[in-house]
Parts: C-alpha cells; structure tokens; sequence
C-alpha cells in the first residue's frame, strides 16, 4: 500500500512540475471578467473578498512648450476612484525615451505636495511607511527609460486626486524637420523566459506577466489591456506651444486630427481638432523651416551653481557629391509575431517591398521573418538578381502576423549571414519591428557582442512602437531609428532612410573642446548620415569656449571650429546634459563584464540623478501628505488601471497569445520533464491506487 501510495506522489510530483515550467509561456491571468463586464467596465476582485470592485481611471492632460531644440511638458494625471472602497492605483504609464523628469506633484483638495528625489529603495519604503500609516502618498518609478509607473495610496471612496509630472526633452532635427512624439499607450511586451523563483526575485508589480529569468521586472512592464469595445479609454488632452524665432513652411500630424493657430514671433499654437482623445497611440508633430531658416548651428546655455551647461547642435556641411555606391550585403528582419497583426503587419510589408526595390545587381541580400519561431527566405544572402529579387517579393507578400516574439533567435540569424567573400561590401541590417519585447538589455549585450563591421538600422512599426528600443538599438547598431506612423508615411520614411544608408557617412568624429575638463555627453558621438546634425551637451567652466569638431566624410577629412559664445538662455540644459549622462553610463552597465565597473556606474547614476533632482532607473520622486487620510486600520486594496491596446493591434493576436515564451533550452528541459512523466504514468498504469482518481490526461469530464 505504502509502495502504490509513493508511486502516485511522484507522478502527482512531476505533473506539478511540468505544469509549473509550463507557465513559461502561458499568461497570467489579468482579471476575473463576470457577466458585469458587457457592460465595458473592468472589475476586479475584492482583496477581502467583498465581491467585485471597479478599478481607478485616469484622464490626462498635456501641455508642451518648445523654445528652439528643448521642449518642457507638464502632464496632469486625474485619477477617480469610482467604487466605495479605499484604493491603490497604480499606472503604467509612457514617456519620451530621452525624458528627463524632474518634478511630481500630488494635488489633494487644495492641499498640494511637492514629490522629492529618493534613491528608489529608499522611495519605496517612504511610500510604503505612509501608506501603512493611512497617509495618501505617491511614488513615480522608472521602469524602463520610456515606461514609468504612478503608484497613489489611499484615494477614498468616490474621490479625486491629481498627480502633476513636469519633463525636459530634446526635440528631434533631421533632413530638414523637426520632431515631436509623445508617446500614449504601452504596448504589451513579450516576456521571453521561465517564471522566477520567489526566493530570487520579488514580486512587486500588477502586470498580467510573472517575473523571469531574463525579465525579472516582468511583472512591472506588463499592466493589465482594456479589452474590445470598452467604455474606458484613458482619454488624453494635448496643448502645444512652439516658440522657434522662425518662418515655417509647415505644421503637420499624421497620428491625429490638429489645429494649428499662427501665433506673433514665429510663435504656433497646436491643439487636438477632436478635443480629447483615447491613449491608445503615439501622437506625432513634424514641422519644417523655410529653407533659407534651416538651422545650420544651434547653441543653449545654462549656468546653475557656477557650473555652465551647454547644448550644441551643428550640421556637417553638404557639398551635394555623393561618392560612389559600394555593393551591399543587406539582411531584411521582420517582425512577425502576434502584436504586429492588423496595420502593423501591412505596414511592415510595404516598408519591405519598398527596400527590396532599392536592391542593386551587385548587391546580396536575404530576408528572415521571426515570431515564436525564425525562419529564413535563403540559407545565406544571394545575388539581387531579377529573379531572386522577386521570388523575394513574393515571400514577403505572403507573410501573416501570429505568435510570440523571440527577437533573440531573429538577431542571432541575421549576425550568422555572410555573403561570398570575392569583393568588399557594406554590410547591413535593416530590422522592422514594433519592438514589443521585455528583454531589452539583453538584446543590446547580444548587439553589441556580435554586431562586428555591420550597421543596424531599426524600422519602428505601428501606432506605439517600443521607442527605447528601437533607439537603443541602433546605437548600439551604430545605425539609425526611423519611425513609420502610418501607411501613408511608408514610402516617404524608407526613400529618407535609404538616401541616408546610401549617402557618405560621417565618421571618426572627435570633439575637442578648448576646456580640457569639459564633460561631454554622449562620450562618443555615433557615425553620422547625410542630413543628420551632431547634438551634444557639455559641462564646461567659464562663460566661453572653443570647440574643434573633426572626422572623416568618405575618405576625405573634415573639421569644423565652433565658439561656444552667445546662443540662447534656457532652463532645463543642465538636466538634459544630466540625462545624457545617465543614458551613456546605463549603456555602460549593459555591456560592462566586471561586477566592479557595473557598480561604479549604478553609483555615478545615483550621485547625478540625485544632485539634478531626476527620475533614473536608480532613483524615484515620491510625494506623502503629512495628514492621515484613510480610517485608522485601513488596508487599501491595490487596482492597477487598465491601458488601452495600441491602434491597429488585434485584442485576440496580443492578449490571447503574446504574453511569455521560452528559449529552446528551458523547452527541452519542460519536454524531458512530460517525458518522464509520461513514462511514469505508464509504468504504473498497472497501479489500483493511481486508478482511483481520473488522470490528468483523461478526456473524461
């Protein structure tokens, strides 16, 4: 008896484990949707199980100010509370990649209170003492450099409070237009990897995603998606002001709807032509200055505690020659996983057939699409013959969305591509994605390893593509990030992005500057393309200095003298040379080898992030009223707010199946484990004990 009972523990054992491994790619379940939910609100169950209770809402509004190349945003965030009970909210939220974030406000009644700079271990247990004392309080975490989270303890019943976030960022100059994106929706992310164990990681987020090996914030990054035809959608409100001291030839959106008022000075009033609309895509402003006012050289200072920033911008002089085309060796990835169905998927084909075109005789090429799984058009590059070239275009028109996103499998098959070695090419890869994946880091320590002689160039897809990624990526690429919006814009972004692969690059750039001490940022400036300026921000003592800028455009050298005299005032140039700063040494981190060099980096973001009063991935602002708000024993329940599924995107192609996958190993390690089990149940199949329970492999009800 004691041998039959043993017998069936052990397979009761490993079934336990292999459906514990086989979590992997399974999701976690968001919420519990009753009957209630036609109705489009989303409840979620009570934490003292008091039936079910509807989750916080959120209403913002955003005010933008752009003064030349810096623009100061103030989001206004309203959070209500619509159920009877006291509540956590807690927001996942998107901002620009390169914002830097310095101010929170949390506004009760007329009471308000200024958020203060922590380190974020330190933020976290100020929060948490408050809220255990019944205080309101909020805490603003960055999670990634472009996903950020609001936590609000203690809203009460039927109550509003408003949270202010204040931000300085770099608006975009390139081929003549500048730009703006505020990005509105996060989009679900692929979590590659097996679920963590709770000894090694802890679980602090309200994401639908559990934590992995390789995700360990998965958790964090993952906040819960409105679904289909919802009365709630995170409305957003826009207000812009550009102040640019020039004539432009236009103003333009191709995300939305815009009014455009010409204001006196050059100045321009932008504003939504449908008032408030749901977050669930990017919002984009383009504008171009009449040529003759095209900046060639833009510069903006500020002095704070006797220290002097500066911001240069200076465009590399165009002689209108164009040295001769070399061949190429051109590897096509595209993105077709589950998040990309819909327009996303179209779009991304059309921006694909549009570079096959650009093919030359001369040149080799292959295509590999990748979504769960990677595959590839041909084993290795072949010549862009008439006839591989179609047969190419074919494939590609051919190609649907579905699956997971193991962009890992993608990378490593595209940095195995080599052409025949008979002559010399340029080699590149020019990778199309919405880059809706939760491993970042790790596919930068992959770009970085293995890139070797290529160029990476990213192609952002859809309404609300993983901008940090796509940045990061090529710069680690030493490429560049175009973003196709919409349809319409797929011709025009790929001729741009083609002009500029096939134009000169500029490169070997060095900075000298006149102040030996002087601290630049980005300490290496990126190979630059035709149309492109050089954007760096400096620290240096005294209120003038000389600036040599050198490199190589072809095979001729170039050089360039600036004074760093003059320019524009602006407040804020001190916490973008600040974020740069931050953004170099998380870079750092990200391919450093020595747990030493990964320390002393973490301790230097800290030390800048803490004396310029901002946001990194070390430090959080938090913000507690000194008054207890919540009845003597309150136990707040935590709700996260739902987001709205970015625009284009396919509910049943995201939700249904993107959440988490497994890398091949941690699959043949789950296969060997339902092996085992399999061959167990069949051993004691003969076993009466093991007979009295149906099997869990029984069709049987």
């Amino acid at each position: 008896m004691l041998k039959r009972t043993k017998s069936c523990l052990i397979v009761l054992a490993f079934l336990a484990l292999a459906a514990d491994e086989s979590q992997a790619w399974r999701p976690r379940s968001q919420v519990v949707t009753p009957a209630d939910m036609k109705m489009g609100s989303l409840l979620l169950r009570s934490d003292v199980d008091r039936g079910y209770v509807e989750a916080p809402t959120v209403e913002t509004k955003v005010r933008i100010r752009v003064t030349g190349l810096v623009g100061r945003t103030r989001v206004v965030q309203l959070f209500r509370n619509p159920s009877e009970e006291w509540v956590e909210g807690v927001y996942v939220f998107p901002l620009p990649e390169r914002a830097a974030v310095d101010t929170m406000r949390m506004k009760v009644g007329e009471r308000v209170i200024e958020g203060q700079i922590q380190e974020k271990t330190q933020a976290r247990r100020t929060y948490e003492k408050a809220k255990r004392e019944g205080k309101k309080a909020s805490l603003l975490e960055q999670e990634r450099p472009n996903i950020f989270t609001v936590s609000l303890a203690h809203i009460g019943p039927l109550e509003e409070v408003r949270i202010e976030l204040e931000y300085q960022e770099e608006v975009r100059y390139e081929a003549g237009r500048f730009d703006l994106r505020f990005p509105m929706a996060v989009g679900p992310r692929y979590i590659p990897g097996i679920p963590a164990k709770t000894e090694t990681v802890s679980f602090t987020g309200t994401g639908w995603a559990q934590p992995t090996r390789i995700v360990t914030d998965a958790d964090r990054i993952t906040p819960p998606v409105l679904p289909p035809n919802s009365r709630r959608e995170n409305p957003v409100e826009l207000d812009i002001e550009l102040h640019l001291g020039m004539p432009l030839v236009s103003v333009e959106s191709s995300s939305h709807a815009v009014k455009v008022e010409h204001q006196v000075a050059f100045g321009y009033h932008v504003t939504l032509r449908e008032g408030a609309v749901p977050a669930d895509r990017d919002f984009t402003l383009s504008w171009a200055p009449d040529v003759g006012a095209a900046p060639r050289a833009a510069l903006f200072n500020e002095s704070v505690d006797g220290d002097n920033y500066v911001l240069l911008m200076l465009m590399p002089p165009s002689d209108g020659q164009k040295t001769a085309r070399l061949p190429r060796e051109t590897i096509f990835v595209i993105d077709t996983s589950g998040s990309m169905n819909g327009t996303s998927i179209e779009q991304a084909r059309g921006a694909l057939l549009h570079a096959l075109d650009k093919l030359q005789p001369d040149d080799t090429f292959n295509v590999i699409q990748f979504n769960s799984s990677t595959s590839k058009l041909n084993h290795q590059p072949v010549p862009a013959t008439a006839a591989a070239v179609e047969r190419a275009r074919s494939y590609v028109r051919g190609l649907a969305a579905g699956g997971g996103t193991e962009m890992m499998s993608a990378l490593t098959a595209a940095f195995g591509q080599r052409s025949p070695p008979e002559i010399h090419r340029v080699r590149q890869i020019i990778f199309i994605t919405d880059g809706s994946v939760g491993n970042e880091a790790q596919l930068f320590e992959h770009i970085q390893a293995h890139l070797g002689e290529r160029r990476l160039f990213t192609v952002g897809i859809g309404s609300a593509p993983n901008g940090h990624f796509m940045t990061r990526a090529a710069k680690f690429g030493r490429g560049t990030f175009t973003y196709v919006g919409t349809a319409a814009e797929v011709s025009i972004k790929m001729e741009e992005l083609f002009e500029k692969i096939e134009s000169p690059v500029l490169s070997h750039i060095e900075l000298d500057f006149e102040d030996p001490t002087a601290e630049v940022w980005p300490r290496n400036v990126p190979d630059l393309y035709e149309g492109e300026p050089i954007v760096v921000a400096a620290k240096v003592r005294g209120a003038a200095s000389g600036l040599d800028v050198r490199g190589r455009r072809g095979e001729e050298p170039w050089g360039v003298g600036f004074q760093l005299r003059g320019g524009q005032t602006q407040s804020g140039v001190a916490r973008l040379w600040a974020r740069r700063k931050i953004a170099d040494l998380i870079d750092t981190m990200t391919v450093a080898k020595e747990v030493s060099e990964r320390a002393a980096a973490r301790t230097a973001i800290v030390e800048v992030a803490l004396q310029h009063h901002l946001v990194s991935r070390f430090t959080s602002l938090v913000a507690v009223d000194v008054t207890p708000s919540a009845p003597s024993g309150t136990m707040a329940m935590t709700k996260a707010v739902p987001t709205a599924l970015p625009a284009g995107w396919s509910y049943q192609h995201v939700v249904g199946t993107l959440p988490q996958g497994a890398t091949a190993a941690e699959l043949l390690m789950l296969l060997g484990f339902l092996a085992l089990t399999a061959g167990l149940l069949i051993f004691w199949s003969g076993d009466e004990s093991c007979k009295e329970k149906p099997s869990v492999f029984s069709s049987s009800p």
